[in-house]
């Protein structure tokens, strides 16, 4: 089977601008940059809570601590969000607050929340209707790998980031592109 697409910059984009086309553009674009900009699964986007991303105060936290069961492989995990996405679920939360902490962050409108088959299916979907042949629900976490290896970030850091306990499963999932390449033999 194919790996996943690794979306460049631009075609980040054009599925974040066909995103905000549709019903649920906010909930939908901070689906999709949490596994562009956070490296999450989908499967854990589909488990995260509001008490997962909030505060007491209901602001937004650092870092996300994923239980056990919210995870491949049943290890729980800590998420690193960075600034701007924290901004990002600030503004989905602001736009959807919690009427109960306990409750998934990004509910449906017939279930309480999203399965980890459902929420692929939406995502998978909305690179499709965006026209990017190949991109599926892990092209943002193969994404987030690729990227940190492009800006120097070791393997072992990635290893923890992605939540991975062999780094040569940190390694499949880093793309090496063509101009990648070439800026590595002009190192020389």
């Amino acid at each position: 089977m194919a790996q996943a697409k690794t979306l460049s910059d631009t075609e980040l984009q054009r599925a974040l601008d066909y995103t905000a086309t549709t019903k649920a553009a906010v909930r939908n674009r901070a689906i999709l940059l949490l596994t562009h900009w956070a490296g999450m699964r989908i499967g854990e986007v589909a488990s995260v809570r509001y008490s997962d991303v909030l505060n007491a105060d209901k602001q937004v936290l650092s870092e996300i601590h994923l239980a056990a069961n919210q995870t491949k492989g049943s290890k729980s995990r800590v998420v690193l969000l960075s600034e701007r996405m924290q901004q990002e679920l600030a503004i989905y939360i602001a736009a959807h607050p919690p009427k109960d902490m306990n409750r998934p962050l990004f509910p449906t409108q017939r279930a309480l929340g999203f399965t980890p088959n459902t929420l692929t299916h939406v995502i998978n979907g909305l690179y499709r209707q965006a026209g990017l042949n190949g991109a599926t629900s892990h092209s943002g976490r193969r994404g987030f790998l690729t990227r940190l290896s492009e800006k120097g970030v070791s393997v072992r850091v990635m290893m923890q980031l992605a939540g991975h306990s062999q780094m040569s499963t940190t390694q499949r999932y880093i793309d090496t592109r063509p101009d990648i390449l070439r800026n590595a033999v002009e190192l020389i």
